[in-house]
């Protein structure tokens, strides 16, 4: 354990009040690729780019291209949580974390057993009818073809936010009293590009700030410890 990481627990263990705030990086582990790294989805070839096909203008103009992509790419069956996710879950359960704010929309946060996951960008685990409002789950969406319909005949769009599309608001609040209220916040797995999102750790009022992550983050950052390994790894030793 190095002198970081020892760090890092002494502050988990003086803390009551922990939020985390994570992105891609902490599903990495589980085998789920990120966005923006070498390997990551940006840099594989599509007939369009990732983020192209990710935005509503696309998902209007030509779905069955986007639900191709979504089913190949964002609906990835056969993960499991890593340590980081089980940790976190193991910190809400003893008392010691008040949320986990999300940036992910692969559900593991709660596969892992915790409760009080503020998803910043939906999750593939909701699929909703845009006629009747009947959802659907990861399975169904896995196992469709072509466009996915309603048993009404209506379209079934995931419950994942688009680019061009804005945050519910009702999480946002939440993920700005959650962070505002914490006496440490983490911050793991996020390049800290994805805005708004990434904006809301400037409501942190504490003076613990922990970065947690394997690359440089494209913003400065008032942190008192930064950590330049896998997360999972990290929190594993804790």
């Amino acid at each position: 354990m190095t002198e970081a990481v020892k760090t890092l627990k002494q502050w988990v263990d003086e803390s009551s009040r922990i939020v985390f705030f994570g992105g891609a990086g902490v599903s990495t582990e589980s085998g789920i690729p990120d966005f923006r790294s070498t390997d990551g989805l940006y840099h594989q070839n599509w007939a369009y780019p990732p983020e192209t096909i990710l935005s509503h203008t696309f998902y209007e103009s030509k779905p069955e291209e986007f639900f191709k992509f979504y089913r190949e790419k964002l609906l990835i069956s056969g993960v499991q949580p890593n340590a980081a996710h089980k940790k976190l879950a193991e910190w809400e359960k003893a008392g010691k974390l008040t949320a986990v704010v999300t940036q992910n929309i692969d559900g593991l946060h709660q596969a892992a057993g915790s409760k009080n996951v503020l998803e910043l960008h939906g999750s593939v685990h909701r699929n909703y009818c845009e006629r009747c409002g009947k959802f659907y789950d990861f399975d169904f969406m896995r196992n469709s073809t072509g466009v996915p319909r309603c048993e009404c005949g209506g379209r079934i769009k995931p419950d994942v936010v688009l680019y061009e599309e804005g945050l519910d608001s009702r999480i946002l609040n939440e993920s700005v009293n959650a962070i505002a209220n914490a006496d440490l916040l983490i911050i793991g797995g996020t390049s800290l590009n994805v805005y708004p999102a990434a904006g809301l750790i400037n409501y942190y009022r504490g003076n613990r700030l922990v970065l947690i992550n394997k690359s440089s983050v494209s913003r400065s950052l008032p942190d008192n410890l930064t950590i330049s390994e896998p997360i999972g790894e990290v929190l594993g030793q804790l």
